[in-house]
């Protein structure tokens, strides 16, 4: 049961698994075999590293921004949430896991949802908020177990098809899937981006920048100065105090440069591994489709959709936080019993993923739009939930995803007016 959790838990190792399968099929000789199977699991660990260094450097920006500003709340981080759902249901939410796996790969042969999700952190939190509210109402492991995995099978399959019609337009193909529960922000993003349709040939990388804001052209540098801006607004509010306890030995003055750059060294690093991973995966899974699941395509972590429109993600995760901020001004004034208070690290991946998709039929102002409300959704949806999961003791920290919000409270109130 350990390997199979931990198997199931490493994408690293699946999306591997899944590449070696993929060229054997094809019948590759075996030294082709091995090096598309490599190739896969390294550009995925590359991918993976270049995301752990941003959200690091993100965290740190939360502290900073948090006691800068004087925001007291719960950060909507689900990390630590699942941490500690984890440790009260360990049992349950690890076989809600594996059953949701198999549950996927059923559902895509039986069903036109032929979407097969390999982000299974996400998966995994997933799983924790269904087995909490499961197990909120009293049902035995075995049903929670039961009924929480079919139910996350199916969203591994059928949600991914709501953003199809929008990333084929993205990435110009039919040959991949988004597989991140935001999926219903995603979509909403896109639809909302048609309000400015007539727009869409505007788009945020025909962006005409200033002579003197010529950088913003490259994505990096972009990035780095927008960074470099947040980081020290930040630092300079927090004080010198709080800021040299955060940097350790480092002068706190060099501590925001430093994770300015460090977040930006994560995003070339993390693009990187993109660019890796996914011609290996993508090409080896066609002989799995025709074999095994017919029309099946993978679905991946958002930043595969970042280099389509690098600069949406930018105006995207800038236009979620500001919602975000928006969204505790909101909750502190109308005296909500908790406020949620956004992660920055969950901003720039969904927000700027809102970004893209917004960006794809509206140009930079759909782009502006979408990310705004999902931002909007980050925030107020898991205000919904959080007094179940404080009972269940789940305190301090909380799910913010859009997809688990949404299904969570439908089978919430299911389970209200049934039991």
């Amino acid at each position: 049961m350990d390997f199979i959790i931990s198997f199931l838990s490493t994408p690293a190792v699946l999306l591997g698994v899944v590449a070696f399968v993929g060229l054997l099929a094809q019948k590759k000789q075996l030294v082709e075999v091995f090096t598309g199977t490599f190739k896969t699991t390294i550009g995925f660990l590359i991918f993976s590293a270049g995301g752990a260094l941003m959200t690091g450097a993100l965290q740190n920006f939360n502290k900073l921004f948090q006691e800068g500003f004087h925001i007291v709340g719960i950060v909507a981080s689900p990390e630590a949430a699942a941490g500690m759902a984890q440790t009260e249901y360990a049992l349950v939410t690890s076989v809600t896991l594996i059953l949701g796996f198999a549950m996927n790969l059923v559902f895509a042969r039986i069903t036109p949802f032929k979407n097969i999700f390999f982000t299974t952190g996400h998966s995994l939190f997933f799983a924790c908020v269904l087995s909490l509210i499961l197990k909120s109402y009293g049902l035995s492991n075995t049903a929670a177990i039961l009924i929480g995995g079919t139910i996350l099978g199916f969203a591994s399959s059928a949600l991914p098809q709501l953003c199809q019609p929008f990333m084929r337009k993205i990435t110009g193909s039919d040959v991949q899937a988004i597989g991140h529960f935001n999926m219903l922000g995603y979509a909403l993003s896109g639809l909302l981006g048609k309000v400015f349709s007539k727009y869409s040939d505007k788009t945020t990388e025909d962006i005409h920048f200033p002579k003197w804001l010529s950088f913003f052209r490259d994505f990096l540098m972009g990035v780095a100065v927008v960074m470099l801006v947040l980081f020290y607004i930040s630092a300079f509010k927090a004080g010198e105090t709080f800021t040299q306890g955060l940097a350790g030995k480092v002068h706190w003055l060099v501590f925001p440069f430093i994770q300015a750059f460090t977040f930006t060294a994560g995003m070339s690093i993390l693009m990187t591994g993109v660019r890796m991973f996914l011609a290996e995966i993508t090409s080896a899974f066609v002989s799995i489709s025709e074999k095994f699941i017919p029309n099946s395509r993978p679905a991946l972590d958002v930043p595969t959709v970042f280099p389509f429109a690098p600069t949406a993600v930018i105006i995207g995760f800038l236009c979620s936080y500001a919602a975000g901020l928006v969204g505790v001004t909101i909750m502190v004034a109308l005296d909500f019993p908790v406020v949620i208070i956004p992660a920055a690290h969950i901003c720039f991946f969904s927000g700027g993923t809102a970004g893209v998709f917004g960006n794809s039929t509206g140009g930079w102002r759909g782009a502006m739009l979408g990310s705004f409300v999902v931002g909007l959704l980050l925030a107020f949806l898991p205000t919904v939930l959080y007094p179940i999961f404080g009972n269940m003791g789940i305190e301090g920290s909380t799910f913010p995803n859009i997809d688990y919000n949404v299904v969570g409270i439908l089978l919430e109130k299911i389970l209200h007016f049934t039991m």
